[in-house]
């Protein structure tokens, strides 16, 4: 059956299409699978502002190396520490005497903060609807072992706003491959409303090629049938209502508020905060919405949005590398920047 679907996006000669996936795993599945070079041109693949690393403001960058060299113990996972802000990224700040330490689970800072309980320690949480749950789980231990010298400084941040500002910036978007692992917490309901709110099709589907094949497949049919709103290619993980207990762990401990997204700007509550009952654990995450400035030679902000290739970027592949990033679309191995470079 795939096979079938394969020969249709070959053989499509009808009006130029411009998909979006809006999912880091995604983007990085596609260039992976060589989709791209072998269906027809005229269906154009274009990444969005799915990497959760790539659309952190420099804002948020700017105060974790701040806290990093005022003596607090940054953690963080492994692609942040490169992240440039507008003074530098975590590694140099590293470099430079601060002490900041790479995990790979949450829970490892939990027994780091155990075993030192003098010792000031500040987790950058970052993430969207899915990565959300596990820091729930975080909290609750942390609660539970009464540990007093954990914070959290949180850019988490809810997919369906920004695809919406997207559709009212006038992306010429045709249709969106919804992100797999965010649909497994929220389900079909919100990409359906959306796509029936703006006119513009869904397609959920999973990362191996012949998913990916399928679900670019079922967006084209539901383009050429003039059809809106959602179809779930991925029903063995993605359920129509989603996982309901992870959606009420995060309204248990979080509330929505505006945030800033990098190359995008300020979007109305798409971020998720720690409610006030909770503040303790929060290192000053609210103060981080501003208007920012960006290098006018960076492109992030035309490649977040998918009105750029990564290779249009003057900076690409020459001053830009994964071993010198200028943006952070070229620090993530999920994020555009870096997956063009790498495919290369």
């Amino acid at each position: 059956m795939t096979g079938r679907f394969l020969e249709d996006l070959k053989n499509y000669d009808g009006r130029q299409l411009k998909l979006m996936e809006v999912c880091g795993s995604h983007t990085a599945a596609i260039a992976r699978s060589g989709i791209r070079e072998i269906i027809s041109p005229k269906i154009r693949l274009i990444s969005g502002p799915g990497c959760p690393v790539c659309v952190t403001a420099s804002s948020y960058i700017d105060r974790l190396t701040e806290l990093a060299r005022d003596g607090k113990t940054i953690v963080t996972f492994g692609d942040m520490i490169r992240v440039p802000g507008s003074t530098g990224s975590l590694y140099e700040a590293k470099a430079g005497g601060a002490d900041v330490r790479m995990i790979y689970s949450p829970f490892d800072l939990i027994r780091m903060a155990a075993d030192d309980p003098g010792r000031d320690f500040i987790f950058a949480a970052v993430g969207f609807e899915t990565t959300i749950p596990v820091y729930t789980l975080m909290l609750d231990e942390i609660r539970e072992k009464g540990i007093k010298n954990v914070r959290l400084l949180t850019a988490l941040k809810c997919m369906i706003p920004v695809i919406e500002k997207l559709l009212c910036d006038g992306s010429g978007t045709d249709g969106f491959l919804a992100p797999g692992h965010v649909s497994v917490i929220t389900g079909e309901k919100p990409f359906f409303e959306t796509g029936k709110k703006y006119g513009v099709p869904f397609a959920i589907t999973g990362f191996e090629t012949d998913k990916l094949i399928t679900g670019i497949w079922g967006l084209l049919k539901m383009i050429s049938r003039g059809e809106t709103g959602v179809r779930n290619f991925y029903p063995s993980a993605v359920k129509r209502e989603g996982n309901i207990k992870a959606r009420q762990k995060i309204e248990e401990y979080f509330e929505n508020g505006n945030a800033y997204w990098r190359g995008i700007g300020c979007i109305p509550d798409s971020g998720l905060y720690l409610k006030k009952e909770y503040s303790g654990y929060d290192a000053g995450s609210r103060d981080l919405v501003k208007d920012e400035k960006f290098d006018v030679m960076c492109c992030c902000d035309k490649i977040l949005t998918g009105k750029m290739e990564p290779v249009q970027c003057p900076l690409f592949s020459k001053a830009c590398t994964p071993l010198s990033p200028k943006g952070a679309c070229m620090v993530s191995s999920e994020g555009s920047c870096y997956v063009h470079y790498s495919a290369r």
